[in-house]
């Protein structure tokens, strides 16, 4: 009889635990779903908008170029993930949401240029695309009983590799260069959407406090949010079609 209450008992806790876990992975799928919707609709607005170009692109002999605004965005972007990394401790939950709220609508502004280079329908193409092997690759992630930390040394590496690859082509030009950090892009933000998904089941503890487990929810969105947003920019640039 006490054998039988204990696998009982066990039982309840594992119920309990999965229960909790599913609940924290549903806000962090959450937060990271509106924050894309965020950044969908200011890309658009910035895209669509006569005032909004006016600030964010300056004409070329070559075409629309990114403004200084634009730079300043992005320069903006880093230093808001980088803010939250190393604060989101001490800030409340209300706080660090605002800044991701924030964080994607600055994104969104720098991005909008893509609804100018490439055709709507692609756009559209693409984003299903990607929604799918996100949608994947993240459920590999969470049921997979392979442990992938061991792969976080080498996604830190490549993920420095492509920034710097990425720097240098600027200069080079080299659209046989540009072809492999694409192909290297998307393999590492398709690795790493498991990665980080996986991490986020390591993390979460069923005695955080509600606080604790939503900024916990708020980071883990900001990181499949970037997985997201950087697969679907290497997948364009392979299957996007662009405006004549």
């Amino acid at each position: 009889m006490d054998r039988l209450n204990k696998k009982i008992m066990r039982a309840q806790i594992i119920d309990s635990v999965d229960q909790g876990l599913r609940s924290f992975m549903i806000s962090v799928y959450n937060y990271m779903l509106i924050g894309l919707g965020i950044t969908g609709l200011l890309a658009y607005l910035g895209a669509t908008t006569p005032a909004l170009q006016q600030i964010l692109f300056t004409v070329t002999p070559a075409g629309l170029a990114p403004s200084g605004v634009t730079w300043l965005l992005f320069f903006a972007q880093i230093g808001m993930v980088f803010f939250l990394s190393f604060r989101i401790q001490s800030l409340q939950p209300s706080t660090a949401q605002l800044l991701f709220w924030t964080y994607a609508a600055l994104m969104g502004l720098s991005l909008s240029s893509i609804f100018l280079v490439y055709t709507g329908a692609s756009l559209f193409r693409v984003f299903l695309i990607t929604s799918g092997a996100f949608g994947a690759l993240s459920l590999y992630g969470y049921t997979t009983n392979r442990d992938l930390s061991g792969m976080a040394s080498f996604f830190f590496m490549a993920l420095i590799g492509l920034v710097l690859a990425s720097l240098v082509n600027i200069f080079l030009k080299s659209s046989a260069f540009e072809f492999a950090i694409s192909v290297i892009g998307v393999l590492l933000f398709a690795g790493l959407t498991a990665y980080d998904t996986q991490q986020l089941k390591a993390i979460y503890y069923e005695g955080d406090s509600s606080d604790t487990a939503a900024k916990k929810a708020i980071m883990g969105a900001l990181k499949l949010y970037l997985d997201f947003v950087n697969l679907f920019l290497y997948l364009l640039r392979f299957l996007g079609d662009r405006r004549q």
